[in-house]
């Protein structure tokens, strides 16, 4: 399987039906073995924290054994709105 910052942006923002998705690889030599991601969705209203980063990690299920470091901020689209303003 190749990792990429692209991939699993793709991928987020098609199974997560998301608005907004950042993808950083935030490996020191860029090897993709951690990340930095931030998505936006409809999905996640209503959600608790644990339940939107359990919908995340569902949807990364096969990627996330062979990622060393994840890290996720899952917003609304009424949070992002209102992050976006600050």
């Amino acid at each position: 399987m190749e990792l990429s910052a692209e991939y699993l942006r793709e991928k987020l923002q098609h199974d997560l039906e998301a608005e907004h998705v950042e993808v950083e690889d935030t490996t020191p030599n860029r090897c993709a073995s951690s990340f930095r991601v931030l998505v936006v969705s409809t999905k996640f209203e209503g959600k608790s924290l644990l339940q939107r980063h359990r919908l995340v990690n569902t949807c990364l299920a096969e990627e996330l054994p062979h990622i060393h470091a994840f890290e996720q901020k899952t917003l609304t689209p009424e949070q992002w709105t209102r992050e976006q303003q600050k």
